[in-house]
């Protein structure tokens, strides 16, 4: 039996801090699924406050330097506080700033009981509850905003689209808005090392009724007690299984995870890094495409996913932003839509990675548009010389061809390059690669019946040296990547989703193809946003592999369920003569 829920928990300090703190607060979810626990900070000397909220599963009472003492380290120490943590606004900077913060642990979390179901419907419901109650609330001004990264930028989406009243503005930071093709199954191929990684440190470490936190310096202890490890496993719906045991997006587990993103209609800052190219970038680039609101805005940024949110000037961004739909103070033209729509930044020159300071000083450029009006969508041609060329090749039958199965370890690749630019040239925006592809089996071996396509866009500097950028845990990663299972070619050209330099793939158990031996088979493979200045003598590379390769970071998709011998075993090939192969580059010529 469940431990009897404490009623009196919730405790109030208004000495301690220079702001009322008040902890353990229960919001009682109206389908009676459990329930909501969040803390509290408040303005002292304010009748009513703007309220900004987050909820999700990392703990609202682990501190960010034990969550992440490195990290917190590096942060810009004006969001230094006891309870700052991990991709949340600090308390003690809003609060000094007019606005109160609520911060709940997720159904099934920390001190919220339930069952622990991640991006599931129900719990983006919990958020709902969560969202009306800061609205209603006696110091709550009634308008609610919604700011935070990652995670915290992906339940926004979610919870968005259901409408909550109060809810004013939401500003996701580097959140994923698609499940399935942003985080779980890049073109259909599950995503499974940062899964278990993200499972296994940050969510079932921090479930409710979890023994131990405390001792570990991961939060307080259960305040209703421990659970024992049966009723544990019960209480929660387990991400590494089912992202293995699920494959295609009308199965019930990703179905249930779906909404429509046209039902956002509040005003909306979408956050984008151009490094987080296995995670967040794809998915604050279509949320913001996608999204219904009136009033929405694109802003593109550099650096790790950490520490950027914290910078000086982008918390200015997100005040200015905030302040004007919460507290009708409108410095920059956010309301009237005056503002610029998309703000750029444009990756030029070969600054390092992971140096903040460095990528400062990549320049910024507004455009009032997304994807750029004036881009020249300009194939480059594949050859059997392993060049990029913009003119066809006049190709006999051939092949080129890599083994299945590449690792990251041992990849298997094949990388076509280009000319050296003659002129500085901008490419920003959505890529598209079509490629003409095979499998044939290995004397001996099972017959293959799957190819797993990995493609990586590349930038080599004049001076012949590849630049890397920053990406997502402050690693050197190339331009972008792209993914498709070849079994997964079919593409709703019907949908209203579909673009000519984004192909849309429902990705339905229904539209899987067949793949055998010796047939070529033509296929479009999304490649995910990205910006680049090429230099005048730089050449951009095209990699073609078999698994990941580098860049890849902790992303990898390695599993050996997904990925088996039995079915992808063989060797790949690029078939020349059967048609173009040509990788598609958004060209953005001088203003």
């Amino acid at each position: 039996m469940p431990n009897p829920v404490r009623e009196d928990i919730t405790t109030r300090d208004e000495t301690s801090f220079a702001y009322i703190f008040e902890q353990n607060v229960t919001i009682a979810l109206k389908d009676k699924s459990g329930l909501v626990r969040c803390n509290v900070y408040r303005p002292k000397g304010s009748e009513k406050s703007p309220v900004l909220v987050t909820y999700g599963p990392y703990g609202k009472d682990i501190p960010y330097a034990d969550f992440h003492p490195k990290s917190f380290s590096e942060v810009n120490p004006e969001h230094h506080s006891p309870h700052s943590a991990w991709e949340t606004p600090d308390p003690a900077f809003w609060t000094e700033h007019g606005y109160a913060v609520v911060r709940a642990d997720e159904r099934g979390t920390g001190q919220s009981r339930g069952k622990l179901d991640t991006m599931s419907r129900e719990t983006s419901e919990a958020f709902f509850d969560v969202v009306e109650w800061a609205a209603e609330q006696p110091w709550s001004s009634g308008k609610v905003g919604l700011l935070g990264i990652s995670y915290y930028a992906g339940s926004q989406w979610r919870v968005g689209a259901r409408q909550p009243k109060g809810l004013a503005c939401m500003i996701p930071w580097e959140g994923m808005s698609d499940y399935y093709r942003d985080r779980c199954r890049h073109g259909g191929i599950l995503s499974n090392a940062f899964i278990k990684f993200w499972w296994d440190r940050q969510v079932v470490s921090n479930q409710y009724g979890r023994p131990g936190r405390s001792a570990r310096n991961w939060g307080v202890d259960t305040i209703e007690g421990d659970l024992p490890e049966e009723e544990l496993v019960a209480n929660r719906q387990d991400q590494t299984i089912d992202n293995v045991e699920n494959n295609f997006r009308d199965d019930l587990y990703y179905a249930s995870k779906e909404y429509t993103m046209s039902d956002i209609q509040v005003p909306l800052l979408s956050v984008a890094n151009w490094g987080g190219i296995l995670l967040h970038l794809r998915g604050n680039v279509e949320g913001y495409t996608q999204a219904g609101s009136e009033l929405k805005y694109l802003r593109f940024i550099t650096g790790r996913h950490d520490l950027p949110f914290y910078y000086k000037e982008e918390v200015e961004i997100q005040r200015s932003f905030l302040d004007a739909f919460l507290k009708g103070e409108d410095r920059a033209g956010w309301s009237t839509g005056t503002a610029p729509k998309v703000d750029l930044v444009l990756r030029k020159g070969d600054v390092g990675f992971n140096n903040a300071e460095s990528e400062k000083t990549y320049p910024r450029r507004q455009e009032t548009e997304w994807p750029i009006a004036r881009t020249q969508y300009t194939r480059y041609y594949l050859t059997s010389q392993k060049e990029l060329a913009l003119t066809p090749p006049k190709e006999r039958y051939t092949k080129l061809s890599y083994p299945a199965l590449g690792t990251l370890e041992s990849p298997s690749l094949i990388q076509f390059t280009t000319p050296a630019f003659e002129t500085e040239t901008e490419i920003t925006g959505h890529i598209v690669a079509h490629l003409n592809v095979s499998v044939s089996p290995y004397s001996g071996a099972p017959t293959p019946s799957d190819i797993d396509l990995f493609l990586t866009l590349r930038y080599i500097s004049p001076e012949g040296k590849e630049v890397f950028y920053t990406g997502t845990a402050g690693d050197p990663v190339p331009l972008c990547k792209g993914w498709l299972r070849v079994s997964l070619r079919k593409v709703s050209d019907q949908h209203a989703r579909h673009r000519p330099y984004l192909p849309h793939r429902d990705y339905y158990s229904t539209d899987v193809l067949p793949v055998i031996p010796g047939e070529v088979y033509p296929v479009d493979v999304e490649v995910w946003p990205t910006n680049v200045v090429v230099e005048k003598g730089g050449k951009i590379v095209l990699e073609v592999a078999s698994g990941d390769t580098q860049g890849s970071g902790i992303f990898l998709h390695n599993s050996s369920t997904d990925r088996s011998p039995e079915k992808f075993q063989g060797q790949n090939h690029i078939n020349f003569g059967h048609g173009d192969n040509y990788v598609t580059l958004p060209i953005i010529p001088p203003q």
